[in-house]
């Protein structure tokens, strides 16, 4: 699954002098969470890799694009009606994401499609789509693929609840900006690799 990652958790794990059972203790895991971690059959989510690079005291960009690597090309999507709206927000993944495939889609059926066909790792979605809601799209490409990071786009404040409950992993105002774009990669349940801006 994750060689890279496997690899780089086990050289600054050894580095430190710990042992698998040690660096469990220490992330109040099992021994048999990091063996699985360090023999590529599992990967920690984000919140267990930051938690990693501060108990291994260790570059946490380095263990995320470690952890991005064995995904393979890095593809992000954004599903926006509002074609004004797309085009800007692409600008600004394209800034934040200087490295990651970024495709945007006007119609939901064409950005569930591409997932079908497509791994990705992080999906921007608009809420409100006409007679489409975003809030079914994200449930749609969780069935396909359940690590793929959603974060929900809306101008409506109104909507957070309700998305919260979908399995997402963020909520936006538009419009968006690279500073916001930033700030949620950091809070993504599934490791992203954090490139751009700020990095």
């Amino acid at each position: 699954m994750s060689m890279l990652f496997a690899e780089t958790l086990k050289k600054l794990r050894t580095e430190k002098g710990l042992s698998q059972r040690e660096l469990g203790e220490r992330m109040y895991v099992t021994r048999t969470s990091v063996n699985r971690w360090e023999n590529g059959s599992r990967l920690p989510d984000a919140a267990m890799i930051m938690r990693l690079s501060e108990v291994l005291d260790a570059d946490i960009n380095i263990l995320f694009s470690a952890a991005a690597e064995c995904d393979g090309t890095t593809n992000v999507i954004m599903l926006d009606d509002n074609k004004i709206i797309l085009n800007g927000g692409m600008q600004i993944l394209e800034e934040v994401l200087p490295n990651a495939s970024v495709i945007g889609f006007t119609k939901p059926r064409d950005a569930v499609e591409y997932a079908k066909n497509n791994r990705i790792s992080l999906a921007f979605l608009d809420i409100e789509m006409g007679s489409v809601n975003g809030l079914d799209v994200c449930e749609e490409l969780l069935r396909i693929n359940p690590r793929t990071n959603v974060v929900f786009l809306t101008a409506y404040p109104s909507y957070a609840f309700d998305a919260w409950k979908t399995g997402a992993c963020g909520f936006m105002l538009k419009p968006i900006t690279a500073e916001s774009v930033q700030d949620r990669l950091g809070k993504l349940r599934h490791p992203f690799p954090m490139g751009g801006i700020d990095a």
